[in-house]
């Protein structure tokens, strides 16, 4: 029987098939395209592989695409139809539990599945990169860190892939508030594998969360060969060089690398991108600059996917393109559905409808960020404030970074300003200064809340205190940084 090249024994998997599987992990841990063809290639040579069916079921739910989780599920059921499970060795029953649970919209119970089978077998390194993603996926920073952490006492320094490990510690402990050991780690991560982009990912993460602009944008420039074109991370890792932008005041530059790397014409309107998109544009609406082509195409594109309930981070991006856009009835049409959705209960209703992760968090997160962006559209300032503020130290429950919460972060603090309700847009000022004393945006909201209580003075030193933070935080030379023509 052959062993992967963690020396984990693979079950019903000849040497053919190992190579294969290893090929495929090796290109999950470094967000390769080609990790798809990989597992290909290892689902035709060993199709009885416990390994290589998980590793499959895995692909189709981690990007959160329900189209592709949909043809996991009929591949993964049929291969069960015809497997004992109740027979195999535990790593792999354990594995295929937590695919099914996957596959069932059982993210947390897949989770824990993952767990478990890491404390038994810290080398199985698809379970420790699956079960990271999970943990991303429902927002759990503890176990995004701990889950890594736990597992790299059985990693030599040596051994090849630490660095990767490495690299998704160095992202635990980043949305777990670790900053200078979060930095330590990814870069450690980097040094071994200059093309680890999630490590790059988790850095430029740390320098995003600590207001260090101009550090993460020469971070990213010295490293664009690595990072910037083919790799799963291309998109997202632009869209971080686009908040630097825009936290420097750089808006033209957001808007460049917008059109040539985060929404291009060519993009093929997968949700992980289109969410990127959404969110940049809503903070540039947010500071009161409208880009209706660019909201029209955006929409255009969550439109033609008709997303069922699937996952409700999703949703909520869908909202802020509809709003955007101006497509009001769009976006009431998405809130409804969810609504009657959750109204029908979990059940075990038939496709695309089963869930048990997503119903909890559209229940708790998801519909009432998705109403109060609802609210922010049509100017009910006073309603934002209210669904909002109950959520805002909660809101890690739908999914998602610290870095990508924030812009329903600063949906709360615009309406809480717009509302006039002084004391909860000074609180919340308070809170993003104590993470971020030199932010641009913070000492602009500081302004507009120093003008709305009527002190002059203070409105005065806030702006001027706002422009001087921009300076020096990015080049201003035309053909800024690194900024790419085509990126792909």
């Amino acid at each position: 029987m052959a062993t992967d090249r963690y020396g984990n024994t693979l079950y019903a998997c000849g040497p053919e098939g190992a190579e294969h599987l290893d090929r495929a992990v090796e290109a999950l841990l470094f967000f390769r395209p080609e990790v798809t063809q990989a597992v290909a290639d290892a689902l035709a040579a060993s199709p009885g592989s416990p390994d290589a069916q998980a590793l499959a079921a895995y692909l189709g739910v981690l990007g959160t695409e329900h189209t592709g989780a949909a043809a996991a599920r009929t591949r993964f059921e049929r291969f069960l139809a015809g497997c004992d499970a109740s027979a195999l060795p535990e790593r792999e029953r354990l594995h295929l539990a937590a695919a099914g649970a996957c596959l069932a919209g059982d993210l947390h119970g897949a989770g824990d599945l993952l767990e478990e089978l890491s404390l038994a077998y810290p080398r199985d390194v698809l379970a420790l990169f699956a079960g990271h993603q999970l943990d991303f996926l429902t927002g759990d920073a503890v176990r995004l860190r701990d889950r890594i952490g736990g597992a790299l006492s059985a990693w030599g320094r040596a051994d090849e892939h630490r660095g990767p490990l490495l690299g998704m510690y160095a992202f635990g402990l980043e949305e777990s508030g670790h900053y200078r050991r979060a930095e330590e780690t990814g870069l450690a991560a980097v040094e071994r594998h200059p093309r680890d982009v999630w490590a790059v990912h988790a850095v430029t993460h740390v320098y995003e969360m600590q207001g260090r602009v101009a550090e993460g944008v020469a971070f990213l420039d010295g490293r664009a060969d690595d990072w910037a074109r083919g790799n799963y991370l291309t998109v997202h890792n632009w869209w971080h060089y686009a908040l630097y932008a825009l936290e420097a005041g750089a808006e033209e530059t957001a808007l460049r690398v917008y059109d040539a790397a985060v929404h291009p014409a060519e993009s093929a309107g997968l949700a992980m991108e289109l969410l990127d998109a959404a969110a940049l544009l809503w903070r540039l609406r947010l500071a009161g600059r409208e880009e209706p082509e660019r909201w029209a195409r955006l929409a255009d594109a969550w439109a033609a996917r008709a997303d069922p309930p699937f996952y409700a981070f999703n949703d909520a991006h869908a909202v802020m393109a509809y709003v955007g856009a101006g497509r009001i009835a769009q976006a009431e049409a998405l809130v409804a559905d969810r609504r009657r959705w959750l109204a029908e209960g979990e059940g075990e209703g038939e496709g695309e409808r089963r869930t048990l992760s997503n119903h909890a968090m559209t229940a708790e997160i998801g519909l009432p960020v998705c109403e109060a962006l609802l609210a922010q559209g049509g100017g009910d300032h006073a309603a934002v404030v209210e669904l909002l503020w109950p959520l805002r130290r909660r809101i890690q429950v739908f999914g998602g970074s610290h870095a990508q919460r924030d812009a329903v972060q600063r949906t709360l603090l615009e309406s809480a300003l717009a509302a006039g309700e002084h004391d909860r847009a000074r609180l919340l000022l308070s809170e993003r200064d104590g993470l971020r004393p030199d932010s641009p945006y913070n000492w602009l909201g500081r302004a507009r809340l120093a003008d709305a209580i009527g002190d002059a003075a203070l409105a005065a030193v806030a702006r001027e205190r706002a422009v001087g933070a921009t300076k020096g935080l990015m080049p201003t030379a035309p053909g800024l940084g690194v900024v790419p023509n085509s990126p792909r």
